[in-house]
């Protein structure tokens, strides 16, 4: 069996060296393809506009100056020999649950994984204080990752798995779940001036003071100490809104083409 890892928050981080030991408990034949530094928040971007450089430090480790879905398209496509059986994309600092995801770099890897045809699993350790529970990951990963690889789960689904704020022996369970919704309220914008005047502007998630959490949902689960597992699909067809919307373009729609706008 060959497993490439990545992750987003760099090549050095804590989460990766993490998940290269479980990655080893499954295989001898494991790559490490991943960003030279911190990713966080790039979601699936590849670099299309401009070069990538691999710094190779062992024959199976290599870091690139690029974002975690540039890691896995060059790891699987170009650096490695034959595809991967698995991509391991973790073990975040941090969770990747409710609308986070959308955003989450750890994730953009596992679901690049699945567009170049390879199995993949996104984990991630949540925070609730500044105390990093990685032996709650550590101790749950190589269960789960064994059991997901013993049964037939859909190809084109990504398990991103979640892990609680809480050593292990508190760890409730395990659950299958949906996104949560409503945990990014936004995004605050903080204006800077360098040393000749010049205006630069820094992002920050702003977290929801109104979060819609249904008790169902990962993050209310993990906030229970749940470890969970959320399906996630690259389709992102809203099939249930095509009705809808086919009706609310009724007429439109039977009117055939539309006519010329003059501008």
């Amino acid at each position: 069996m060959r497993i490439l890892i990545t992750n987003d928050d760099g090549a050095r981080a804590e989460g990766i060296k993490l998940l290269e030991e479980i990655a080893r408990t499954f295989t001898d034949d494991v790559w490490l393809v991943a960003p030279e530094f911190d990713q966080s928040g790039v979601s699936h971007a590849i670099s299309l506009h401009e070069p990538l450089r691999i710094h190779e430090e062992t024959d199976r480790r290599f870091y690139i100056n690029g974002t975690p879905a540039d890691c896995v398209v060059l790891g699987v496509e170009h650096i490695l020999d034959r595809k991967p059986d698995l991509v391991l994309s973790g073990v975040n600092r941090g969770g990747n649950m409710a609308d986070s995801i959308a955003y989450s770099g750890t994730v953009g890897a596992a679901m690049t994984a699945l567009l170049v045809g390879v199995p993949s699993m996104a984990l991630s350790q949540f925070l609730q204080s500044p105390t990093i529970h990685w032996e709650t990951a550590k101790a749950y990963a190589v269960p789960l990752i064994e059991r997901l690889l013993t049964i037939d789960w859909p190809r084109p689904v990504c398990p991103n798995i979640n892990f609680p704020a809480c050593p292990p022996e508190e760890v409730k369970g395990v659950r299958v779940c949906r996104p949560g919704y409503g945990y990014i309220g936004g995004v605050n914008v903080e204006q800077r001036f360098d040393m000749r005047g010049g205006a630069y502007h820094w992002l920050q998630f702003r977290r929801s003071s109104d979060v819609h959490e249904d008790p169902t949902c990962d993050l209310a689960l993990l906030r229970q100490n749940y470890v969970t597992i959320t399906p996630l699909r690259l389709d992102r067809h809203a099939e249930g809104d095509v009705d809808g919307f086919r009706d609310k373009f009724g007429e439109m729609l039977a009117a055939g083409p539309l006519p010329h706008i003059a501008a």
